[in-house]
């Protein structure tokens, strides 16, 4: 559940919700959802409103793009957060960012996508017709997808398609029949006339929002295919048509099928597994999708999200380890499991910049640049042929591999003085009883001191939550035997370690048992059963 519901997890965040119902574990995942966390604030430490929030600072051209990436930024730390006590609100958040996709890149104004990322968390799971309302005014979408060059005598389509091929009922439903025709994204484009954004690279502007101009809006009555049953849309002027027709609009996609359907289905992906077979489509996306539509719920997305995780199907063997996962999933996922979070973003900015520098780009590198999807589409793995297999290729697992190996080895220097590596041996010391309590070098009868923690514990200990599924004993026992011990007997590690207990001071000894454990962990988080959830 907590694989699904977040980015990785640590083993105390497991036994938090142990002995818990799984309704009572989800309940608790949703209701510590944070909206209050700090806003995104300027890293560079280098300008006189380093840690000022961004939304706060006056428009900057020149800074942008640095700015930009500073969102992208807090993001991916509040995603490291998990913003404590741990609940699954960003992974929904990104959910909803894949879906009603606006980057980085194509909105190209700071504040416009610093606003959309708040907006998305604070409904990721409220109701699906407010958040679908509220994105179309966005001014971020309203940009990405020209929404504010939408004007009546010269509209522009490109919402009205996305918002049903994308958003809302999609182009073709499971029978292969098209949910819409080119008339009704004309119709839709039509709707959706006279909306605007305001202060978009305006030098020194500090306000950014949505307008509505009534001068714009095309007041015609907008009329419907027989997919929509023939629905007008009537036309209506005045500073309330562009509400009151949206409305329309909305209330017209809602009551399609198809729409419930498609946004139980990709909730389905992303959560369960991302093959839907017709078994799937029938048993459990057509049931939830009533539901999710029905006069009881009314688009609410929490109950959907609690229904699909307390499901049998959720916790279906079948589905464990369905997931090849995603770069986001992987970076974030080893970095909490590894327990190497960023600096503090307010007090050390510019070594949380350094820190996030490092994996950002390392995000790109593995094909998921975090607020920045190559399409309106999202990112490919979400919804071509092969889903979430697409993740890996023959750069990619390279990739892959070479950032376990650093972050287990302590590559990256994000202060003068201070790699992010664990203290492997500290590790095991944690869990040696009575460490400096040491058997003598000849064995005494009746035995004295305690014994040495073995091979098995300390395998046990390390991979604790590292795999989705648990491992084979040969699998085990090849990692300890040819990875940890090269061969050597398994008693050797005890007098290693043991060695290592009565002088902690001797680098030799020392430096014996961290070779044996970073090859332990670099060669367990490469193996292909860290790469699925």
């Amino acid at each position: 559940m907590l694989r699904r519901s977040s980015f990785g997890t640590t083993s105390a965040e497991v036994a938090e919700l142990v002995g818990l119902t799984a309704g009572q574990a989800v309940g608790r995942l949703v209701s510590n959802a944070n909206y209050t966390v700090p806003p995104p604030i300027d890293l560079n430490d280098a300008k006189p409103t380093v840690g000022q929030p961004i939304s706060t600072i006056p428009y900057d051209g020149d800074r942008n793009s640095e700015l930009g990436y500073f969102v992208s930024y807090w993001w991916l730390g509040v995603m490291l957060g998990q913003q404590q006590p741990i609940s699954l609100l960003d992974k929904l958040t990104l959910f909803w960012q894949n879906h009603f996709v606006t980057t980085r890149e194509g909105v190209d104004d700071y504040r416009f996508i610093g606003r959309y990322l708040h907006l998305l968390r604070t409904h990721a799971l409220g109701n699906f017709r407010t958040l679908l309302i509220e994105v179309t005014k966005d001014p971020a979408m309203l940009k990405y997808l020209n929404g504010n060059e939408n004007e009546a005598g010269s509209p522009n389509e490109n919402f009205g398609r996305e918002l049903q091929e994308l958003f809302t009922v999609g182009v073709l439903d499971p029978a292969g029949q098209y949910n819409y025709t080119e008339d009704d994204v004309k119709a839709a484009a039509r709707v959706l006339t006279g909306w605007k954004f305001s202060n978009y690279w305006v030098s020194g502007s500090t306000t950014i929002g949505t307008t509505f101009d009534p001068t714009k809006h095309d007041t015609t009555d907008k009329v419907f295919s027989v997919h929509y049953n023939h629905t007008v849309i009537r036309g209506r002027s005045g500073p309330s048509a562009g509400d009151d027709e949206l409305n329309d609009l909305v209330a017209m996609l809602l009551a399609r099928p198809q729409t419930a359907r498609f946004i139980c289905r990709k909730l389905y992906r992303w959560f369960v597994n991302p093959n839907v077979t017709p078994d799937v489509e029938t048993a459990v996306i057509e049931p939830l999708a009533l539901f999710l539509a029905s006069p009881s719920n009314d688009w609410a997305i929490r109950p959907v999200l609690e229904k699909l995780l307390t499901s049998e199907v959720f916790f279906s063997p079948q589905n464990q380890g369905a997931m090849i996962k995603s770069p986001i999933e992987l970076v974030v996922g080893t970095l909490r499991l590894l327990q190497l979070p960023p600096p503090d973003m307010v007090t050390r900015p510019a070594s949380y910049r350094k820190y996030m520098d490092i994996f950002y780009w390392r995000l790109r590198d593995l094909g998921q640049p975090l607020l920045d999807q190559p399409t309106v589409f999202g990112y490919e793995p979400y919804y071509q042929t092969g889903f979430s297999k697409i993740w890996i290729n023959t750069t990619t697992i390279a990739l892959r591999g070479a950032l376990i190996d650093y972050l287990v080895q302590g590559y990256f220097e994000v202060e003068p003085g201070y790699r992010l590596k664990p203290d492997w041996v500290a590790r095991i010391e944690a869990i040696q009883p009575n460490f400096s309590d040491v058997p003598p070098l000849t064995p005494t009868n009746p035995p004295t001191g305690t014994r040495a923690v073995t091979c098995e514990e300390v395998v046990a200990a390390l991979l604790d939550g590292v795999f989705a599924t648990d491992l084979f004993a040969s699998q085990r026992d090849f990692l300890i035997d040819k990875i940890m011990m090269q061969e050597i007997p398994r008693l050797s590690w005890e007098f290693e370690w043991n060695a290592y207990r009565r002088d902690p001071t001797d680098s030799y000894r020392r430096n014996t048992v961290l070779w044996r454990l970073e090859n332990l962990m670099k060669f367990a988080l490469r193996m292909a059963e860290y790469h699925v959830v």
